[in-house]
């Protein structure tokens, strides 16, 4: 996993709709796990969320499609990281939000008995709470990359 990109937006500018959350319907993983719908807060929530924050730190990770589970929970860390990094920076109220399925488990137990041994990290996923991220950047499908955001205000 490397970091390929890091731009700081206008919370403003991201776009929240049902769209997205339309499409996590059609993935496998929909309702398996707590960042996915339906265990996180509707769009129009997410569309709540979004507007009580100023700004976003758009993240843009490359990784190795090969190894892209441990790539991914990768991605999750270093997000987490960064939240934490800049709620000792002053900013509170600072969220990321995941790239797709909480994944940072190797294991997940919210599979097979609706509990989570790791609330307290898990965080939605950016679609999951009606993000569409083509509104705050353009998406090549043929790049190896993953996307992560975090609020901030």
């Amino acid at each position: 996993m490397k970091v390929l990109w890091i731009k700081e937006i206008n919370a403003k500018d991201i776009k929240v709709s049902p769209r997205p959350v339309w499409k996590c319907r059609t993935c496998p993983m929909y309702g398996k796990r707590p960042s996915c719908p339906p265990h996180v807060p509707e769009w129009k929530e997410g569309k709540a969320l979004v507007s009580s924050y100023e700004k976003a730190l758009l993240v843009k990770f490359e990784i190795d499609t090969e190894h892209f589970e441990n790539e991914k929970r990768e991605v999750l860390r270093w997000l987490l990281n960064k939240e934490k990094e800049l709620f000792r920076e002053g900013y509170y109220y600072a969220l990321a939000l995941f790239p797709g399925n909480c994944n940072l488990c190797e294991e997940c137990s919210f599979e097979k008995s609706r509990v989570c041994v790791a609330p307290h990290l898990v965080r939605p996923s950016i679609d999951a709470i009606g993000i569409e991220l083509t509104s705050i950047t353009d998406i090549n499908f043929n790049e190896r990359v993953l996307y992560g955001l975090i609020l901030m205000y």
